[in-house]
């Protein structure tokens, strides 16, 4: 087993922890404002200090990892849902109309970054948290399409799947049968390293007020409130930064490390 994986499954743990304790336990009420105790250095009492609202950071950092971490899983598990099948139905209908068309809608939704999707969705049902997954969620579907179908494409030739074709299969039990198991140690090294994109595209939707709207903590709005306050009080941009950071790379090498993991290959090159 690598360092990477190891790494990275340490680093997304203790994000995950916090967040699933967050459900239960926080030092502080995260939404309680106390003025006198504003802009708190980290202390004993407040081990990530305070914001400019005397709101605890260490309360919130928790909350936002709880909200960073459902927002991306829902966007990625949207993007996944419609995308692999998508991905799926092209590769067995290659160089027909249908596969055609969902090449070129895919290339129609890539012209969009999740960030404008998010404008136009929002200018139609506000801001929100569900309009941020909705804007992720849409914006990973061509990318799931392009790598189940660049993969399933590779099998579609191999002998078994001629076997398959030979013996009376349909082209959807032959997909859901034999070409999506061979695809999946991809997709999920994918799913993982879209996971951690939704972690930074979430950031930056809240970071422009797009994302999760007050009282609900969002790491992304943190640094947004802290842009006029670094000179005095940088401790409310390091810490909701350093959480984007550890968490997007824990996602990082723990994708990298099961890619290495899930490849035979790769496995036995190392050997």
């Amino acid at each position: 087993m690598s360092r990477n994986l190891i790494l990275g499954a340490v680093l997304s743990s203790l994000v995950l922890l916090a967040a699933l304790i967050s459900f239960v336990w926080t030092p502080y009420d995260y939404a309680a404002l106390n003025i006198p105790d504003k802009l708190q250095s980290p202390n004993t009492q407040h081990w990530f200090g305070t914001d400019h609202f005397g709101r605890d950071m260490f309360s919130m950092i928790m909350v936002g990892a709880r909200t960073s971490i459902a927002v991306a899983l829902v966007a990625v598990g949207i993007g996944m849902a419609l995308g692999v099948p998508l991905g799926l139905t092209a590769a067995a209908r290659k160089g027909s109309w249908l596969d055609e068309v969902i090449m070129r809608g895919n290339d129609l939704v890539f012209a969009f970054p999740s960030l404008v999707i998010a404008i136009l969705i929002t200018a139609v049902f506000g801001a929100g948290a569900i309009n941020a997954i909705i804007a992720i969620g849409i914006f990973n579907i061509p990318v799931f399409a392009r790598i189940t179908r660049g993969a399933a494409l590779s099998l579609w030739e191999r002998e078994f799947i001629l076997a398959a074709r030979v013996s009376g299969k349909g082209a959807a039990r032959i997909s859901a049968e034999h070409i999506l198991p061979n695809v999946a140690n991809l997709l999920i090294v994918q799913g993982t390293i879209q996971f951690s994109l939704g972690i930074l595209a979430e950031a930056g939707l809240s970071y422009v007020g797009l994302g999760a709207q007050p009282p609900t903590p969002s790491w992304g709005r943190m640094l947004a409130d802290a842009q006029t306050m670094v000179s005095f009080a940088p401790h409310l941009a390091l810490i909701p930064g350093l959480a984007i950071i550890v968490t997007v790379l824990g996602l990082n090498l723990l994708g990298d490390g099961l890619r290495d993991w899930l490849d035979p290959r790769i496995r036995v090159a190392r050997a």
